[in-house]
């Protein structure tokens, strides 16, 4: 039997936005940008909004309390 490592999804690290997208920095290096078209409850979100945002089970997702948003970094990828 052959041993591979565990290959697991990178975590959040970091997150910002511009004007048209989100981006998240994860754990393996990688910066993923997604439009904020996909995601109404964050494009119509003040920057204030929008930055007021926490890491969840260590890193899996994103939350934003105010807006009544969670985001999995396994769905963004």
């Amino acid at each position: 039997m052959s041993t591979l490592a565990k290959k697991s999804t990178p975590q959040a690290q970091k997150v910002w936005f511009t004007d048209a997208k989100m981006y998240v920095l994860l754990t393996d290096g990688r910066e993923v940008g997604i439009p904020l078209e996909w995601f109404p409850n964050l494009r119509d979100a003040t920057e204030t909004q929008r930055m007021n945002w926490r890491l969840i089970g260590g890193g899996i997702g994103i939350h934003w309390e105010e807006l009544d948003e969670d985001l999995s970094v396994a769905g963004l990828l």
